[in-house]
């Protein structure tokens, strides 16, 4: 089954400040992303129900774009970018992420779901 790369927008209320802490931080990102952060360096372990993932910090722009590429996946990597709308002055969160191409729908529900907790602790 072919990997595709994919893209999505949430808005916020929030700063980007405070969404560059909530996806670079690890005591962050466990409370809406995943189950357990560990890192040393820009070497990240991302825990999910037991299941682990290794990953890369390969990009980091205060505030506008965090990348961490799978150390077991070449060219797939998760991407957070952010930016402001000129119109409503809104915080964009674009996520990029990669999944199996019959598995798009699911991977998009999957992020609606934590982007809504995330919302919880960083006031929408």
């Amino acid at each position: 089954m072919a990997r595709v790369q994919f893209q999505i927008e949430f808005m916020f209320k929030s700063s980007p400040a405070t969404l560059y802490l909530f996806t670079t931080e690890p005591t962050c990102m466990v409370r809406w992303f995943c189950d357990r952060v560990d890192n040393i360096g820009d070497q990240y372990t991302f825990d999910w129900e037991g299941d682990h993932e290794e990953a890369s910090l390969v990009e980091d722009i205060e505030e506008e774009l965090v990348k961490y590429r799978w150390n077991d996946r070449e060219d797939e990597f998760l991407q957070f970018r952010i930016y402001k709308t000129d119109i409503t002055n809104e915080t964009i969160l674009e996520v990029t992420d990669f999944c199996d191409d019959d598995e798009v729908k699911g991977q998009k529900d999957l992020w609606e779901v934590y982007i809504k907790k995330f919302k919880t602790f960083c006031g929408g």
